[in-house]
Order: C-alpha cells, then structure tokens, then sequence
C-alpha cells in the first residue's frame, strides 16, 4: 500500500457524523445545543437563540466546537465581507463584520456562515457561526 493512501479497514465510522468523502478522517457532527445561546460583544446582545446547532469537528486537529445560529436569532447588522473559503464537508463560506455601533470601527470578520451547502451539510445553510475569540458566547437552560 502506498505511503499516503488510506487504510479504510481501521477507520470507525459512527452512523452519526458526517463523513468528507475524499479523506474519511475529516468528520463533523451536528447537533441540537439543548440551551439558551447568547453572544455578546462588548456587552452588546448580538444574537440570542434556543435553535443554535453545535458543530464538532475532527480534521488535522480536534477543532473547538461552533455554535451555528438561525439568521433570524442574530440581532446585530452583520456586514458581507469580500471573502470566501472551502470546506470540503461544508461548502463555500462567506465571512462577515460587526457594524459600527456609537461611532466605533466595525469589527472585522466576527462571524462566517455556509450557503449553498454541500449536501450533507444542508443543517447549517445560511446557519451564522460567531468566533468565540472575538465575542463572549453564554449558554443557559433553554427558555430562561
């Protein structure tokens, strides 16, 4: 067997997560948070959902989960960035800033979401996903 060809008979692969099919060790699963999800910036409410949906990730690293936000939950103006990047378990990914608020400078590229999904990640299409570095991420009992 070649050096970088993969040996599929000692991959485990649960029924539950989302496999890349060109490298079966990049996987990802999605679901429900379960809780309240809050994310501020600076003390400014930017979203608040109890639909967010929890992504785990394992690529070239074990990656910190993301939480992904239904549009309709994020309150904050998100401006579109001229920037795009490839998952190949997830699809193309446009990036975003926080507009200004009180006559302060946007914040640059705070949040990212998927459209047009590839197939098996349709879950978290137009979903909006915050980096946890550039805003405090709280989580409660859902309904509180």
């Amino acid at each position: 067997m070649p050096a970088d060809a993969i040996d599929r008979s000692v991959i485990t692969q649960s029924t539950k997560t989302i496999h890349n099919p060109d490298e079966p060790r990049h996987f990802m699963r999605l679901k429900p948070a379960g809780k309240r999800i809050r994310i501020l910036r600076e003390g400014r409410e930017l979203a608040v959902s109890d639909r967010a949906l929890r992504l785990l990730e394992v690529g070239k690293d074990v990656y910190d989960p993301v939480l992904y936000i239904p549009p309709e939950d994020v309150r904050a103006d998100l401006l579109v960035r001229d920037k795009r990047t490839f998952c190949p378990l997830k699809g193309h990914a446009s990036y975003f800033d926080l507009a200004a608020a009180d006559g302060r400078a946007p914040v640059p590229e705070i949040a990212w979401s998927y459209r047009d999904t590839l197939p098996f990640a349709r879950e978290i299409d137009g979903l909006v996903a915050f980096y946890g570095d550039k805003v405090t991420i709280e989580e409660s009992p859902s309904g509180s």
